[in-house]
């Protein structure tokens, strides 16, 4: 009788502790589903710092978004229903961008935002009833070049913001120089405004790099990386001998770029020119000589075809890849080089076989057309220099003599003066 009345304790006692713990999971489970509503805005005030003020308003709709770009340069579109304000600051460790918002609500999906490009975390939520808050975290320095609300033409405003990539230089000094205030928003500008220093800037850029090493030669199998840039020091130094041209290098070591962050960095230096430098293979070992490319959607012949689309396939070999965006956004990227800017570059490369003419070795027709990304920046006349084929012994033993490199850049040089000095004169 004990026992049993002891096994009725020890029941009722074991009945009370499971009633005890299903509350406490209901309790823990509630607390859960609050914590995952809060923590992300707390996390948004805490990784980022005091949110701005804002007047008191009912919240602003945000109804769509859309991200797009590369390593070099994203944007990020967000559409309301009214004209929402807005300030930037900047923070590190590790770098982001913030955007204060005035009172908003977020009605379209999370995936919209999935970070891409320059973007490695995207966050976003209500900070309190009158400011809302995006985070972006970067995978490297970054700065905006564009960051500006325009009114849409069917429905509401949009929030347009064009992330750039930059240095730690640029953005510690960029940290100094805020005021938690005041916004660090630049306001509206072009993407590269005209500089006129009186100075003829080119950027010598060397093809490949790092962990794409691009061709490689017949016999000695040195890889283009080093071929371009032991050439592209030689141009560069010679241009800086001409009186009012200044040459920079888009890479100076033994480091990987992508195609678009060549670009960009020709942009953000100002450049009048970009020479963009290879020395690639072709299947056919008799081919050889110089070839120099201008862009155009459509290619002049097939080999022109198949050198662009390998040169293209760089990113994708060093494990970067553009992508694609909704087409409002994808024009950073793929915009097409202006009629004018076109006419330069042809004219640049009109200049450079007129130099190497009786001079240079050249491939038959030698200026030639094809769809290369490296020369798509909208506003600078580029070309590609195709010094020779690595695939070719004769061509190979040219392009690996110091003293032929010399004679090689002197002769771009000229041309670049020549092509200069006649702009200058026509006013250009």
């Amino acid at each position: 009788m004990c026992k049993r009345f002891g096994d009725e304790i020890r029941l009722r006692s074991n009945k009370g502790l499971t009633n005890g713990k299903l509350g406490l999971m209901h309790v823990i489970a509630k607390i859960g589903r609050i914590a995952r509503r809060i923590i992300p805005l707390v996390m948004l005030a805490v990784l980022a710092g005091p949110a701005m003020s804002f007047a008191s308003q009912q919240p602003v709709l945000a109804f769509a978004a859309r991200v797009a770009g590369d390593d070099a340069r994203t944007r990020v579109v967000i559409d309301f229903e009214q004209k929402p304000d807005f300030v930037i600051h900047y923070v590190d460790g590790p770098e982001r961008i913030i955007v204060d918002l005035s009172a908003a609500a977020f009605g379209f999906p999370a995936s919209d935002l999935a970070p891409r490009g320059l973007f490695k975390d995207i966050r976003y939520g209500t900070m309190d009833s009158d400011s809302a808050r995006m985070v972006f975290t970067v995978n490297r320095p970054v700065k905006l070049v564009v960051a500006e609300v325009q009114k849409n033409e069917e429905r509401g405003f949009r929030l347009v913001l064009d992330a750039e990539m930059t240095t730690k230089e640029q953005f510690s000094a960029m940290l100094k120089a805020q005021d938690w205030t005041t916004s660090a928003a630049v306001p509206p500008q072009d993407i590269n405004p005209v500089v006129e220093d009186g100075v003829f800037t080119v950027a010598v850029d060397a093809g490949h790099g790092g962990i794409d090493a691009g061709a490689s030669g017949a016999t000695t199998k040195t890889p283009e990386k080093t071929v371009t840039l032991e050439f592209a020091r030689l141009l560069a130094e010679r241009l800086n001998k001409v009186d009012g041209v200044k040459a920079f290098l888009t890479r100076e070591d033994d480091t990987f770029l992508s195609l678009s962050q060549r670009v960009t960095i020709a942009r953000q230096k100002h450049a009048d020119l970009f020479i963009s430098l290879h020395a690639d293979t072709l299947a056919q070992k008799d081919i050889r000589g110089a070839t120099v490319y201008t862009l155009s959607d459509k290619a002049s012949d097939r080999m022109a075809e198949n050198l662009a689309a390998r040169e293209n396939l760089s990113d994708q070999l060093a494990g970067f890849s553009i992508e694609s965006g909704p087409p409002e956004v994808a024009d950073i990227l793929l915009d097409l080089t202006r009629r004018e800017t076109q006419a330069f570059s042809v004219a640049l490369a009109d200049n450079v076989v007129k130099s190497f003419e009786g001079q240079v070795g050249l491939i038959n027709n030698p200026h030639r057309q094809a769809n290369f990304q490296v020369l798509r920046a909208p506003d600078i006349p580029s070309v590609l220099l195709e010094m020779g084929f690595l695939s070719n012994a004769e061509d190979e033993k040219l392009l690996l003599d110091e003293e032929w490199r010399k004679k090689v850049a002197a002769l771009v040089a000229d041309a670049v003066d020549r092509y200069r000095r006649r702009s200058v004169a026509n006013g250009g």
